[in-house]
């Protein structure tokens, strides 16, 4: 089996190579800009399965599995930040209370005509930050290729009081959703 990870995360390519999935790694070329009334759930949901469309038209032999994350205050998108000044305002927006992190995650296979897509809902709840602290985890430079400029694997963990779901989906690759699609499609390696 061929399997394509349609993103350019280290994080994904890293929750796959544990599990010891072999695959490739090919970037996708799609528009991310979020439409008009389109909910977070909705959009990383559209956007993983136009990664994985996107991908699949250039490999329809293979698997394609493709992902997208955001952070959502309420109904707002938090995305990555542009830069320190920006990361350090979204940080304290999210200071002291709770939000979501929603993963949409997609399995094509364009030769079987083959689409599977789920999203996957985690409910983070934040410490409320000093400013230094603020200014401690942007000074790592860690939150600014990162959806709501924080890591929850890497230092931006110790801004988290808790989760409420799945720790792989704030990750960006929630494993309990791609074992359900890989055990439906009866993929070989982890059924």
């Amino acid at each position: 089996m061929t399997l394509v990870l349609a993103s350019s995360s280290p994080r994904r390519a890293a929750l796959l190579k544990d599990l010891g999935i072999d695959f490739r790694k090919v970037v996708p070329d799609v528009d991310e800009t979020r439409r008009p009334n389109e909910s977070p759930r909705q959009y990383v949901r559209r956007v993983a399965l136009d990664k994985a469309e996107a991908v699949s038209t250039r490999h329809p032999k293979a698997w394609i599995l493709a992902a997208d994350t955001t952070v959502a205050l309420g109904n707002d998108i938090l995305g990555k930040p542009d830069d320190a000044k920006d990361a350090r305002a979204m940080l304290r927006k999210l200071s002291g209370r709770a939000h979501r992190v929603y993963s949409g995650i997609a399995l094509v296979h364009a030769d079987k005509r083959r689409a599977r897509s789920a999203v996957a809902s985690t409910r983070v709840v934040f410490r409320a930050l000093t400013e230094k602290e603020i200014r401690w985890y942007v000074d790592t430079k860690e939150p600014l290729d990162k959806a709501g400029a924080y890591g929850a694997q890497g230092k931006g963990g110790l801004l988290v009081e808790r989760y409420e779901g799945s720790f792989t989906n704030v990750v960006g690759l929630p494993l309990e959703k791609l074992y359900a699609m890989w055990r439906l499609e009866r993929l070989p390696g982890l059924s």
